[in-house]
């Protein structure tokens, strides 16, 4: 039996998010789809994106790609096809978990199938994997839809997923409580996690500053292996801190925040998620956002995730308009990009991958752009710039720059000039 995660054509809509990573990667509420997967603990393949296969291959071993299927088992059928915008909640593992064993009792008889819509069925296998290796993301999005004999599960094992990317800071803010409560379950029983103090439980070799102040009145703190956090520092949670991550000295950290690994944070941060090898270690605000990878804040960077008007934010994506019904919404980012000091990121707006922002960010920013409006200056970055930046910060973390992450850049670089053309003679370079 395996489990196969296919990224169906509506993982482009969540872009900037989903430009450096594949969707079953994202982190939401201290958990990625991931991670489900691998509890649910069957053989497991992916089907991604085709430049991001070869980072997947190298990152995430466990989770094959397609072209690594034996040719013995080609004929077989998958008991369980993810769309890989899942959401990575403690109740849609549940949800799977339901759905996996619909397929062993049926015998081989059946094949669970999420589709397009977000659909939960039982569908009678018509294809191989053979066949799903060969199709693109297009045929296999087209075949779900098509399915034409299935029945509706959607009552007994009720799946959520995001459609776009404000819903990842949404579904980490709604949550994150029964998340952490799953995850304080799994450390306990692994012995990976202690309670330090009620509430707040920690790995053996986790750090925890003089003077720092735990409010876990609203939900629990995790602080995972070799995490650090300084002294005088407030943490309200529910909060998570990956491993080897650095909270700075008097920062206050609070209300659903979800730090990745080897992230390095001070200042204020609310209900907010920063993925791996991020940094935003000065004083500044960032509230109801999402960053991804190798971004830098500098300092006194700050983001309004409230409008004057108090009224709901619309937020405008590389896919389209969308109403997003929320009050409170910062900002979405993409990987590599980096902020000079004092940048005001005004409420709502999108940041492409690798773009660097001066003064007031007023309006959203493509990537691949020096945003500088404040001063009359929009210019395209080329990519051999990226990748010297790339290069350095890699070697400031002791992480090796490899051949995929080079061309990751040239990729995203590739598939977002539709954003720079859009800019037209407003664009230098």
């Amino acid at each position: 039996m395996c489990v196969i995660v296919i990224e169906d054509p509506s993982c482009e809509g969540l872009a900037p998010i989903t430009y450096a990573r594949a969707a079953c990667t994202i982190q939401c509420a201290s958990f990625r789809l991931l991670d489900l997967v691998r509890l649910l603990g069957e053989e497991r393949y992916a089907k991604v994106r085709s430049y991001l296969q070869s980072i997947q291959r190298i990152d995430f071993p466990d989770l094959k790609t397609m072209d690594q299927l034996p040719l013995q088992d080609g004929d077989r059928t998958a008991k369980l096809l993810i769309s890989a915008r899942v959401a990575p909640t403690r109740s849609n593992f549940r949800s799977l978990q339901r759905l996996l064993a619909m397929a062993v009792e049926t015998h081989g008889g059946t094949s669970i199938v999420l589709d397009r819509g977000n659909v939960v069925a039982v569908v009678r296998p018509t294809c191989t994997l053979r066949q799903l290796a060969a199709w693109s993301l297009e045929d296999i999005g087209e075949w779900l839809e098509g399915a034409s004999t299935y029945t509706d599960v959607s009552s007994e094992a009720p799946l959520t997923s995001f459609q776009a990317p404000h819903e990842v800071v949404a579904t980490n803010m709604s949550a994150i409580g029964e998340n952490l409560a799953w995850r304080i379950e799994l450390g306990l029983q692994n012995e990976s996690l202690a309670e330090r103090q009620d509430g707040v439980f920690a790995a053996v070799d986790a750090a925890i500053g003089q003077y720092t102040l735990a409010d876990t009145s609203k939900g629990p703190i995790v602080i995972e292996a070799g995490a650090q956090v300084g002294p005088y520092t407030l943490l309200r949670g529910p909060i998570y801190i990956g491993p080897k991550s650095k909270i700075l000295e008097h920062s206050a950290i609070k209300d659903a925040v979800s730090l990745g690994h080897t992230t390095k944070i001070g200042g204020e941060v609310e209900a907010s998620i920063v993925e791996p090898y991020s940094n935003k270690q000065h004083h500044g605000f960032l509230g109801h956002s999402y960053l991804g990878s190798w971004i830098n804040l500098g300092a006194g960077t700050c983001n309004s995730d409230l409008k004057n008007t108090y009224g709901t934010v619309n937020m405008e994506y590389p896919s389209g308009r969308s109403a997003t019904n929320m009050q409170f919404l910062g900002c979405i980012m993409g990987d590599y990009s980096k902020t000079a000091i004092n940048t005001g990121i005004f409420t709502g707006k999108v940041i492409g991958v690798c773009s660097m922002m001066y003064g007031f960010v007023t309006s959203n920013v493509p990537s691949y752009v020096n945003y500088a409006r404040l001063f009359g200056q929009l210019a395209s970055l080329p990519p051999e710039v990226m990748v010297s930046t790339q290069q350095r910060m890699f070697a400031r973390r002791s992480v090796e720059q490899r051949g995929c992450d080079i061309q990751l850049i040239y990729d995203m670089h590739r598939l977002t000039q539709g954003e720079r053309d859009k800019l037209g003679d407003a664009l230098i370079g």
